[in-house]
């Protein structure tokens, strides 16, 4: 079945660039910076991670930005001039002012062409997050599903999104903002491996720190175990690594089991790179609603409700 619109996703995903290489998806590039030299994220489908991560080991440290006004709006323009609708599936809110800048471009290119339908979704997700949830939009996207249906499917099924990953050390994101720097100071003196996550608000939070590699790679495997559940028939889990396959083929090794799992592989790309640094580790999965138990009973309450 042909696709009915088109679906716009960012490099923020992390997804292999074959997978969003395809007709009626565009693709938005996010920017990233080694001191003056001005790169665009195209997923490592021209660069190359062991490089670009080597220059990272090697004491480098890369800087970002949001995503340029001019790229989204040549995005929503050529879109809207297609005549087709469209849905753009964001980066995170929490971790980003992309957003925002996106519904301002969506609402100045719709003012200009009025018939135009161009959906914006804050996924609240990032890199490997982001990957699960669009690597099952582009197979509805595949079936025929329309803009406003993947927006509504993709606004729910975030929630049930469990983003889970092991950083080699929390310098990258002190540096980035993402942490504060008594924390990193900590966590270097201790030698620790944190674990940390993407709740339901998209930002990052530390779920567990452990000690060693080893440990902490089971110690993903066990969250796994703990919290992951099918979604609305999908199942598949995305694993993720920042120059660091072998580490990811045996966190696969851990989850499978016995079992019959399907692994989405990805490699964490620049943008995403430069905030979490070489060796680290991601997996990701449908699992339990991560909204706060008291949203989730009142939104339960309001369907009685609405159903009287």
């Amino acid at each position: 079945m042909a696709a009915s619109c088109i679906l716009i996703v960012d490099s923020c995903c992390d997804l292999p660039f074959e997978l969003v290489d395809r007709p009626q998806v565009e693709l938005v590039r996010f920017p990233y910076f080694f001191g003056s030299e001005e790169h665009l994220d195209d997923m490592f489908h021209t660069a190359d991670a062991k490089s670009f991560y080597g220059r990272m080991r090697a004491g480098e440290a890369p800087t970002t930005a949001q995503v340029s006004l001019v790229v989204l709006e040549e995005t929503f323009r050529k879109c809207a001039a297609s005549g087709r609708d469209s849905v753009y599936l964001s980066f995170s809110s929490g971790l980003s002012g992309s957003f925002d800048k996106a519904l301002l471009i969506r609402d100045k290119v719709c003012a200009e062409y009025p018939d135009a339908t161009i959906e914006v979704v804050d996924t609240h997700l990032a890199s490997t997050g982001e990957a699960l949830l669009i690597y099952e939009a582009l197979r509805r996207h595949e079936q025929g599903a329309g803009a406003a249906e993947l927006a509504s499917w993709a606004r729910e099924a975030q929630h049930f999104v469990n983003v889970f990953f092991m950083v080699d050390n929390l310098d990258a994101l002190q540096r980035g903002g993402r942490i504060p720097a008594s924390v990193a100071f900590a966590g270097s003196k201790l030698d620790v491996k944190p674990i940390l996550m993407i709740p339901d608000d998209g930002t990052l939070s530390i779920k567990t720190i452990v000690r060693g590699r080893k440990k902490g790679l089971k110690t993903l495997a066990q969250l796994y175990r703990e919290n992951a559940a099918p979604y609305q028939g999908a199942s598949d889990v995305c694993v993720g690594n920042a120059d660091c396959p072998d580490d990811m083929k045996r966190l696969e090794k851990l989850v499978a089991g016995d079992g019959d799992v399907h692994f989405v592989e990805t490699s964490i790309g620049p943008v995403i790179g430069c905030h979490v640094g070489p060796d680290m580790v991601s997996l990701v999965f449908w699992g339990r609603d991560k909204r706060p138990a008291s949203s989730v009973s009142e939104r339960i309450a309001q369907r009685i409700r609405s159903n009287r």
